[in-house]
């Protein structure tokens, strides 16, 4: 029997590649007499390594899906599978296809361009007989692409990964630079299908199910319905969708509200708030309806908000994309991704390349390095700019920091300008970015503010709400006193507040497992905190809150200035 590999190359452990189920089915309707085995790998994971395990299996076929990812990668182990194993042959698909397959120049590897569901009979006729040519062209077949799942899947090549689900294919925009710019339309499943499939996939139960409709909620009404669905299943699952800020009706909005904490996660494609560049991306968007959107999606504090900005598009300065980072930043978001430009090939913008003066790398990613608007150096200078932003705002560390920042209306260009400066100069972007490490890099930016003594105080607090059992030497001060002191003065002070028994008990529970810090009115009142002219501190936790950030519950003490020095 004719043995067929399929290889997935992912960027992560946790991911799965759904182009290797949707072969396999395609392969078994043409010709079920084929035996199909599906490989996984990382694009981390030991080379050779795989390289063994694929030739132990002695395959007719090595069926290798393409990304830019693993562009190198892939090309290098078709050329090595070819040479080790000269009975078998190789077939490339996926949006590198032609790329790797022209690259590996044998008459033994065949490229697959296009959708699988289109290449036709002929194409499995030959796979059969071992006489595939060197290329097929896969026509677009919108209206047959069903789950590619079976049972056996989920204990198997999905175990413990993300699962990807397309509920729809193409996309309502044009993007220039993006692959799917010369697709028009968009395909949605009937709805009944969507459903019966979801069930399939739910019963498994998988951590994380990400849709990979390119604007999931571009016809609202099918968009909630799909909404209403899965929040009525029974399963653990988180829901991840790629979102449109500007195609949300009043009703979508009313349905969040009732969304459990951490159940759906968007992806939000801002890429520029500068009107020439999105018009010359195709790409028109009513930014002050994006910002009052995700302003309310944020407001929730439910929904995992990650918005994107790219670096390097058409008529987008220095200045221009400084300005889009400011109007992105306060808009509130989780995480904002900086991303870089890839002239990709066959793109719009990459047959405009010469007329905006692009520079890029040759080969994948396809980097940028240069346009009409920014010089290397500008560009250089703005990549390591996000770094830096990548490094402190896309994560829990320094969340009231953020806030404190917005509320001031402080120039957070600025502030990050002057924070990478100090980066460059300590070596952040060679170092791991522990949070401590980044808490010194901030206080030596802070040292000249006229808050810097307000900023500490945020500092030790998100430090500790993030589940620290200490203050690291940077966070201390001389006059701090040990918890265990702290925990003494204020449990004799209990015995004198009108407390039921079961608030004293739950008072003297936290305490005793809590870590206590004494904090001032002004920083307290700013957190909302009621204070009187007494002593406050801080009891921070081991109970985590139930919220998306997951820190340590924090519970608030007072101590009258009388009963301190008994």
């Amino acid at each position: 029997m004719m043995k067929i590999v399929l290889v997935g190359l992912n960027a992560r452990y946790t991911h799965s590649c759904l182009a290797l189920f949707y072969i396999r089915n395609e392969i078994l309707n043409y010709a079920d007499d084929l035996q199909t085995h599906i490989a996984q790998f990382t694009i981390n994971d030991p080379y050779y390594q795989m390289l063994l395990h694929l030739s132990d299996t002695s395959a007719d076929y090595y069926f290798i899906s393409t990304a830019i990812w693993n562009s190198d990668l892939s090309e290098k182990l078709a050329t090595d599978l070819l040479s080790i194993s000269p009975k078998s042959r190789i077939v490339v698909g996926g949006p590198q296809a032609e790329i790797v397959g022209m690259a590996v120049d044998d008459e033994r590897c065949t490229m697959v361009i296009g959708e699988i569901e289109g290449v036709g009979t002929e194409f499995y006729e030959h796979l059969q007989r071992k006489e595939l040519q060197r290329k097929y062209i896969g026509a677009k077949v919108r209206s047959r692409f069903s789950s590619p799942y079976i049972g056996r899947d989920f204990a198997t090549h999905l175990e413990d990964k993300h699962i990807y689900y397309e509920s729809s294919r193409g996309c309502p925009f044009s993007c220039t630079y993006c692959l799917s710019a010369s697709q028009t339309g968009v395909f949605h499943k009937d709805l009944q299908l969507v459903e019966q499939e979801l069930r399939h996939i739910l019963r498994h139960n998988p951590k994380v199910l990400r849709f990979v409709d390119r604007t999931f909620n571009d016809n609202p009404r099918r968009s909630l319905a799909i909404w209403e669905f899965l929040l009525g299943q029974q399963c653990d699952t988180v829901f991840h969708f790629e979102i449109s800020p500007v195609s949300f009706s009043e009703e979508m909005f009313a349905f969040l509200e009732r969304l459990p904490i951490g159940k759906f996660q968007f992806e939000i494609g801002i890429q520029s708030t500068n009107e020439a560049t999105l018009k010359a991306i195709r790409r028109p968007m009513d930014i002050a309806l994006a910002h009052e959107t995700i302003e309310r999606l944020r407001q929730l504090e439910t929904i995992h908000l990650h918005v994107d900005l790219i670096l390097g598009l058409p008529y987008e300065t220095a200045e221009s994309f400084y300005q889009s980072f400011r109007d992105v930043f306060a808009m509130n978001p989780h995480y904002i991704q900086m991303g870089l430009l890839k002239i990709l090939p066959d793109t719009p913008i990459c047959h405009t390349a010469p007329e905006f003066k692009y520079t890029y790398s040759k080969a994948a990613p396809y980097s940028v390095l240069a346009n009409k608007w920014l010089d290397h150096p500008t560009l250089q200078d703005l990549f390591w700019f996000s770094e830096c932003v990548e490094r402190f705002l896309n994560n829990r560390y320094f969340v009231s920091l953020w806030a404190y920042l917005r509320e001031k209306s402080e120039d957070i260009v600025e502030f990050f300008w002057d924070l990478l400066e100090i980066c460059r100069q300590r070596g952040l972007f060679f170092k791991a970015p522990t949070q401590k490490f980044l808490i010194s890099l901030l206080l030596d930016v802070l040292s000249g503010r006229s808050d810097k003594d307000y900023i500490f105080e945020i500092l030790r607090y998100d430090w500790l709400r993030c589940g620290h059992r200490f203050l690291p030497p940077e966070l201390e001060k001389k006059e701090d006193l040990k918890t265990s002191d702290l925990r003494k003065k204020i449990f004799h002070s209990l015995q004198f507040i009108e407390h039921n028994d079961q608030q004293r008990k739950n008072d003297i529970h936290l305490l005793k497992k809590g870590v206590v810090v004494e904090f001032s009115h002004a920083f307290l009142e700013k957190q909302g905190y009621q204070v009187k002219k007494e002593r406050h501190f801080l009891c921070f936790t081991t109970e985590v809150e139930q919220t998306l950030y997951r820190f340590n519950r924090v519970v608030h003490f007072s101590l009258p200035f009388e009963r301190w020095k008994t």
